[in-house]
């Protein structure tokens, strides 16, 4: 993989990871169309880096809105923790379950069988853009609430239950169904952007964790695994640093389309991304 590669990679991670249009899917197609394979766990190792910078730059995004909102007393931020720690469990039973569901029913049978297995399938990758796409459309149809009415525990709980079924298919976007879950929940739209990308932050270090483990396994030690990181350590940095870049871009676009009224074209384009992603399967399969 040359730094060209990785730039291209870092900048299609940075935009579409933040906004809700499946940065998995997209960084799939483009590795596909690079000839580079999106199952390797060198790929792995890469893409690991990458969502550290997308995470970085969601913290530099929001910290300032959050300090007000979440931090800025005791009760406000116990109320937050509380909506966190419901959202983050629902999403752990039910990401973990249908990890394990599709590892030990679907994929059974299947030699070292893992769900990462299922990342490079560009048919599960269009079938989620498609269901991200619907239901993106659907919550720009809903009303906006009259005024900023409290997050209650069960628009969290959903939030986070939707967040979890998203964890095991690439293609549906994380970002657009828990903010068109939350506005179908009936939450003001900057309420809910802010929990997203606030989900986001604790959701990405046992992400990064679990990965790194992966590709631990995949190493015959860790002096080959130390080997291998130095080797790809120089080109993963600089695409950290390009896909914070490029992530920060994509999270003023997204609140400029969220709160001017624009959100359904993110559905709209989904569901053409998904389109699209179909006819390549029949030329990159």
């Amino acid at each position: 993989m040359d730094m060209l590669q990785v730039l291209v990679l870092a900048i299609v991670q940075g935009v579409a990871e933040l906004l809700p249009v499946s940065s998995s899917a997209h960084v799939i197609l483009a590795e596909k169309l690079m000839g580079l394979d999106p199952t390797a766990p060198e790929m792995t190792l890469l893409l690991v880096m990458l969502h550290t910078g997308t995470m970085l730059a969601v913290i530099a995004y929001f910290w300032k809105s959050w300090r007000e909102r979440y931090f800025s007393s005791k009760d406000a931020f116990v109320q937050f923790a509380k909506h966190v720690v419901a959202a983050t469990a629902l999403t752990g039973v039910i990401g973990v379950a249908l990890m394990l569901l599709i590892e030990k029913v679907v994929l059974r049978g299947s030699e070292h069988a893992e769900i990462e297995h299922l990342f490079g399938n560009l048919y599960i990758i269009s079938a989620g853009l498609a269901m991200a796409g619907v239901l993106i459309l659907v919550s720009s149809r809903r009303r906006p609430p009259m005024g900023d009415r409290p997050m209650r525990v069960a628009d969290s709980a959903w939030i986070g239950a939707v967040q979890g079924v998203c964890l095991p298919f690439r293609g549906f976007s994380r970002s657009g169904s828990t903010i068109s879950t939350g506005l179908m929940r009936g939450l003001d739209k900057v309420r809910v952007e802010e929990f997203s990308f606030a989900l986001a932050v604790v959701l990405t270090p046992p992400v990064i964790l679990k990965e790194g483990y992966r590709l631990f396994k995949s190493h015959d030690g860790a002096h080959a695994l130390a080997g291998h990181f130095l080797s790809v350590a120089a080109p993963s940095l600089v695409g950290m640093v390009f896909s914070f870049i490029a992530g920060l871009v994509a999270l003023r676009w997204l609140s400029r389309w969220l709160e001017h009224g624009r959100w359904y074209l993110f559905g709209i384009y989904c569901l053409f991304a998904s389109a699209v992603v179909l006819a390549a399967s029949q030329f990159l399969a």
